[in-house]
């Protein structure tokens, strides 16, 4: 019997001998590539304690920054989570080199490496890792679009990429993931709107894409049953309510652009906790209801424009931790559940127009003035109804009554003026301190108010009125020394003020005479354009005539801006300085800031500036401010000479029309950012679009294609996705049609992107400043 069952015997131990020898090779196996893991990540403090001895799969950590954990043999877990918030690997890391060794743990079902200064684009080999369940790329420095090899991972239920750089548009291949249930793509930069295949990821539980540049209508979430979380913050969706499910229990769209009413359907939302669509238009009525739902405990509907009367006698959910109703058209009395909250919670309701001295409440026709001018009508009681003739003879009525009153009251202050002028002597200067204020129209008009309340952050003197001895004695009675130059707008002179401050100068002479009051509004818009990238006005002069005591000349006094223009510093083969990549990147976002604030920061927007590369100027920490843009006091009262200066580079679409108007100097700066990208000059329109094709060309290319076109002086120092992303929008500013040009929001992202790609990267060494005290030969405004 013995030697019968010898050789199961002999086989049974030659398979467990082998199946030791396996483990082991496989054991080692896993952690060569664990302890290759550590070194491609430059040896994080997290690992410190690897080494070759290390059994990471009986190794008990208590660590919430590294777990590792096994099923056998195998590896299915991997958690790391680093120190390099704020800083990327070296630049000799490589993203393709890392995943290729990650790949070979094929039986990972949860990864995690957050914090870790990863950067690149993801290589689609991820999907390698075919168990995939949960991943975890949050707080590195991604660049590029998501890998859509990432539809291989069926199994794939959380994905997670927040705080990175990630551009591009939100996949439209999501639906084929239909085990997701969470996507988490919060502080990145994609853009675009929402594919409509979202609402077909059944399984979806939390939706977090907050701090994104995406736009537009939300799709229809109705069907995703499962829904509980959706984050929508900081993007610019709109303007329509989004069609979500019954089940959440945190919504999120603070800071966008709805601008519709609330649903009535939200009231019956009883797993809601949190609420926010603060810092909208949402107009309509506020419905009281949500201050009751069983389960809320934060609502925010502050900054919007919604309606309605609150009572004393409202309920509300007592776990109720904050609530703000601030900055709405809300009337009526505060509810008691909120007062006598109030110990234990946050309440605000502030710029209202409540019943109650506390928080600052507007006056009640505040309110209802405001509803009407949304749109909003007021609800009013059945027997004030009045007939539809009635109220339309009335309007008419009071209308031609106006318009007499109005016609008489001007007949009487005509002559009144006619009679004083008679009276009173001529006087040779008038000076009139126009911007000691607001206009009551200013402030009406004003697109972003605390824009034009933070003017001296830009580090001027407030703006003031001169007088024509100041303006004299810093020229030297306007010697020919002080003279910078002259354009078809007058001259400009360099100036010295008693405080030893220079400034520049520009006199116009008008080719009509108006009195002091024609200047008004001109000079409040003069006053309020001030930015960090513009050459900003420090005040102005007003040169009467000693006839009739019209304006004759106007001298308007901007600041001194030494350190010359943005063509000597890259185009100028005689006297050439240099500047690095990363300062050429830095130069084109301060013009496009500046642009940014002429077509938004006040209204009406100040757009066709006729933007050239030698009207932008560096000051002395090399920041770009644009001396030259348009203004209507220059276009309509200043004494046009033949000879206007131009580009002359703008193709024949670019004319200016009421709906792209502003896509004129899209086309300007687009000239510009070719220029930085080249380093040459661009001299007419053939020019522009035959570069504009090479740069089109290259795009298709290599990265060393790439480079061969841009400027010598820094084609080694650049980063291809920098390089590659400041190419691309380049060329989308230079397209015929206007209406195909990207906004400048959509320009500025895209710099904003390059920048940070290679500040990530760190390839780029600062160049010399160059010498300070070169002349500014730039000429304010067109």
């Amino acid at each position: 019997m013995a030697y019968k069952h010898h050789p199961s015997v002999f086989l049974v131990f030659v398979t467990v001998l082998l199946s030791i020898h396996c483990s082991e090779q496989l054991q080692s196996s896993h952690s060569q590539t664990l302890l290759r893991i550590q070194q491609l990540l430059n040896f994080p403090v997290s690992l410190s304690n690897w080494n070759n001895n290390t059994d990471f799969c009986n190794t008990d950590s208590n660590s919430s920054s590294l777990n590792v954990v096994c099923y056998g043999d195998t590896i299915t877990q991997l958690h790391i989570i680093g120190e390099r918030r704020d800083t990327p690997l070296p630049r000799n890391f490589s993203i393709d080199s890392f995943v290729t060794t990650l790949v070979r743990l094929p039986s990972l079902k949860v990864l995690t490496l957050v914090s870790l200064g990863i950067w690149g684009p993801l290589p689609g080999k991820i999907a390698r890792l075919s168990s995939l369940e949960i991943f975890n790329m949050s707080s590195n420095f991604l660049y590029g679009s998501i890998p859509q090899e990432l539809t291989l991972l069926s199994s794939l239920q959380t994905l997670i990429f927040d705080n990175n750089m990630l551009a591009d548009t939100f996949p439209r291949w999501i639906d084929s993931l239909q085990a997701l249930t969470v996507l988490s793509l919060k502080n990145n930069k994609f853009n675009g709107s929402l594919p409509n295949s979202l609402g077909n990821v059944e399984n979806l539980r939390t939706l977090s894409l907050s701090h994104n540049h995406f736009y537009g209508v939300v799709p229809d979430l109705s069907g995703l049953t499962n829904l509980q979380v959706i984050e929508l913050d900081d993007n610019a969706f709109g303007p329509q309510f989004p069609q979500l499910g019954h089940k959440l229990v945190t919504l999120v769209l603070r800071n966008n652009r709805f601008r519709s009413g609330i649903p009535a359907e939200l009231s019956s939302y009883y797993q809601l906790e949190r609420f926010d669509i603060s810092l909208n238009s949402f107009v309509g009525p506020f419905q009281p209801g949500l201050l009751s739902l069983p389960s809320i405990t934060y609502l925010n509907i502050s900054w919007n424009k919604l309606t309605g009367m609150l009572f004393e006698n409202l309920s509300c959910n007592s776990e109720l931790d904050v609530v703000d109703l601030s900055s709405n058209l809300l009337t009526g009395s505060l509810p008691r559940c909120l007062v006598s909250n109030s110990s234990d919670s946050t309440v605000l309701y502030a710029r209202n127009c409540l019943d109650t001295v506390n928080q600052n409440q507007q006056p009640q026709p505040f309110c209802h003035t405001e509803a009407l001018a949304v749109g909003i009508l007021p609800e009013r009681k059945k027997h004030k109804q009045v007939s539809t003739v009635v109220l339309s003879l009335g309007i008419v009525g009071g209308t031609l009554g106006g318009v007499a009153l109005v016609l008489l009251i001007f007949f009487i202050v005509r002559r009144g003026n006619d009679r004083s002028k008679t009276k009173n002597p001529p006087t040779r200067l008038i000076s009139e301190n126009a911007a000691s204020g607001y206009t009551s129209k200013l402030l009406s008009d004003a697109r972003y108010i605390s824009q034009t309340k933070k003017l001296g952050a830009v580090g001027l003197p407030t703006y003031r009125s001169f007088s024509l001895e100041e303006i004299e004695s810093a020229t030297n009675y306007f010697d020919r020394a002080s003279l910078m130059g002259e354009d078809s707008y007058g001259k400009m002179y360099r100036g010295q003020l008693k405080n030893g401050s220079l400034v520049a100068i520009r006199c116009v002479e008008m080719k009509k005479r108006y009195s002091t009051q024609n200047f008004v509004q001109h000079i409040e818009l003069i006053s309020k354009l001030r930015h960090r990238h513009l050459v900003s006005a420090v005040g102005h002069c007003f040169e009467c005539s000693l006839d009739d005591s019209s304006v004759s000349k106007v001298f308007l006094v901007f600041e001194y801006v030494p350190n010359g223009t943005l063509r000597n510093w890259i185009s100028d083969e005689h006297a050439r300085k240099s500047l690095s990549w990363t300062q050429h990147i830095g130069a084109a976002i301060g013009v496009a800031k500046g642009i940014q604030f002429l077509h938004t920061g006040i209204v009406p927007g100040v757009y066709s500036n006729d933007l050239k590369i030698e009207d932008v100027l560096l000051d002395q920490n090399l920041v770009a401010k644009i001396s030259s843009y348009h203004l209507p006091l220059l276009s309509n009262m200043g004494k046009v000479r033949c000879g206007n200066s131009s580009s002359g580079l703008r193709n024949s679409s670019n004319s200016k029309s009421v709906k792209h108007e502003d896509k004129a100097d899209i086309y300007d700066f687009g000239v510009i950012l070719l220029e930085l990208i080249l380093g040459r000059q661009i001299k007419t329109a053939n020019d522009a679009d035959a570069f504009r094709d090479l740069l089109q060309a290259s795009l298709g290319a290599d990265e060393e294609g790439r480079r061969s076109v841009v400027d010598p002086a820094f084609r080694k120092a650049c980063l291809d996705q920098s390089l590659k992303t400041m190419m691309e929008i380049c060329v989308r500013c230079l397209v015929k049609e206007p209406a195909d040009r990207p906004s400048i929001e959509d320009v500025l992202w895209n710099l904003q992107f390059a920048s940070q790609v290679q500040d990530a990267w760190r390839g780029d060494s600062q160049s010399s400043e160059g010498s300070p005290g070169s002349e500014s030969r730039g000429l304010p405004f067109h």
